[in-house]
């Protein structure tokens, strides 16, 4: 999955089926190393999006009760 169209939304979508396919046994052993580092790398850009927008929120909110 490329970055540049990489949103949240579909993070967390795809993030949700490989979770499910973890509890429900679905990923074989050789998938399992690159599922677990694709998690990875979702779960950082879902952080890093979060950051960014509770930093911008925190900024908006503070420009507004000046």
């Amino acid at each position: 999955m490329k970055a540049k169209s990489l949103t949240y939304a579909t993070a967390i979508e795809r993030l949700e089926s490989i979770v499910e396919a973890l509890e429900n046994n679905d990923i074989d052993i050789d998938a399992l190393q690159s599922k677990l580092k694709e998690a990875q790398t979702l779960i950082k850009f879902c952080k890093e999006k979060l950051y960014t927008a509770d930093k911008d929120i925190k900024k908006l909110l503070s420009t507004e009760e000046e």
